[in-house]
């Protein structure tokens, strides 16, 4: 461990001696969409903004402290060390900020990233159509040029944290007689204008994270263009590499937690008596520590100065595989009873309920899981390609 490694370690316990109070425990590996903050996890963020402890990767100059993957990962392991997390700024920081990093003009940089820090703007992702989600090369969304600006005319879908956010990071066809993968390009569109709606998807479990957006000639200056005209295919698969594999390095962190504390309630229903259940909670396990051995893979390529590229695929659909089981393991450990939604108005569920409901779309969203296992044949393995 390197100097500045041991002294970064330091200085995260000395942070958490301080404000370790307002810290909150561990919660689900992926929280509901529809989430917003309690005044503690608002009180918490502060703490961490203040103490420059948010975006840990961007540069100094930003509001970040330029720190490489495997620093990063250090301050994650000492906030997990301590039963607590990071507040992560949603899209914007998961998403937006490193695709802007990677191809943003630096006046977008400047323009973008500080509202992102500051908790003013927030972001949601607009790649997905009804007839175009893991073949985004078919999307219809269109961008007419007029003048100095674009006009915006089509629907997303599945388009998380829309019905928050301030802009939308879109892809858009800004090119009808390119070819499919030419004629794209990636724009930050306000959300905040004529001609954008947002109708939220009511999910089985109650929540509406996710939403349909309508655009109506919305309008984005030339100038939100993302890595230039007709780059939008480079761009949108750099960005989806980073949110399928971004976290890889941290990401087992919370299933382990959230294993924990099933176990917990298995040892206390009685549900641990069961030889069956106990080796699915042993494969379980098994399941968590392959997440952190191939987290810590990726961790090694970052800091050889590789990027995640196809290999993101691959923890892609190991943890999304994982959760869909463990969603199924959840609610046999607790029994029949889970079956059924707790007393009260409206279609509420419980922790559990919730984690099995949202397990469910785990092996769809990102991509899904047979066309990531495509991916990893083809550019992983090298073998021959599907026939089309």
């Amino acid at each position: 461990m390197s100097d500045r490694t041991a002294r970064l370690r330091d200085e995260v316990r000395t942070f958490l001696a301080a404000h370790g109070s307002l810290a909150p425990g561990f919660g689900p590996a992926h929280p509901a969409h529809d989430h917003d903050l309690t005044p503690r996890e608002l009180a918490w963020t502060r703490a961490l903004r203040a103490d420059r402890w948010l975006c840990l990767s961007w540069p100094c100059e930003l509001g970040g402290r330029g720190l490489s993957p495997v620093e990063c990962a250090a301050v994650n392991e000492e906030f997990a060390a301590a039963g607590t997390s990071r507040t992560v700024l949603g899209v914007g920081e998961r998403l937006v900020a490193p695709t802007l990093l990677a191809h943003g003009s630096g006046d977008q940089q400047q323009r973008f990233l500080p509202p992102i820090l500051a908790g003013e703007e927030w972001w949601c992702q607009g790649f997905s159509e009804p007839g175009a989600g893991s073949d985004l090369a078919s999307v219809r969304t269109r961008a007419e040029l007029h003048g100095g600006e674009l006009r915006i005319t089509g629907q997303k879908v599945w388009t998380s944290e829309a019905h928050r956010a301030d802009w939308i990071f879109l892809l858009c066809r800004t090119d009808v007689s390119a070819e499919r993968h030419r004629g794209l390009s990636v724009v930050a569109v306000s959300t905040r204008q004529p001609g954008v709606e947002v109708r939220p998807l009511r999910q089985a479990h109650g929540g509406a994270g996710f939403n349909e957006v309508f655009l109506d000639e919305a309008t984005a200056r030339l100038d939100d263009v993302i890595g230039g005209l007709g780059c939008g295919w480079e761009v949108a698969n750099g960005t989806l590499s980073t949110e399928r594999g971004g976290d890889a390095s941290v990401q087992h962190v919370g299933y382990a937690h959230e294993l924990h504390a099933l176990i917990e309630l298995a040892r206390a229903n009685g549900a641990s008596s069961d030889v069956v259940l106990r080796q699915r909670l042993a494969r379980a396990w098994i399941g968590v520590q392959l997440l952190r051995f191939n987290g810590l893979r990726q961790l090694s390529a970052m800091a050889a100065g590789g990027g995640l590229g196809p290999t993101a695929s691959l923890h892609k659909v190991l943890a999304s595989e994982h959760h869909r089981d463990f969603g199924d393991l959840a609610l046999d450990v607790l029994g029949a009873g889970e079956m059924l939604c707790p007393e009260g108005p409206g279609y509420q569920v419980d922790e559990w309920q919730r984690i099995f409901f949202e397990s469910r779309s785990r092996c769809i969203s990102r991509g899904t899981n047979e066309i990531q296992r495509n991916v990893i044949a083809e550019r992983v393995l090298g073998l021959p390609r599907e026939p089309r």
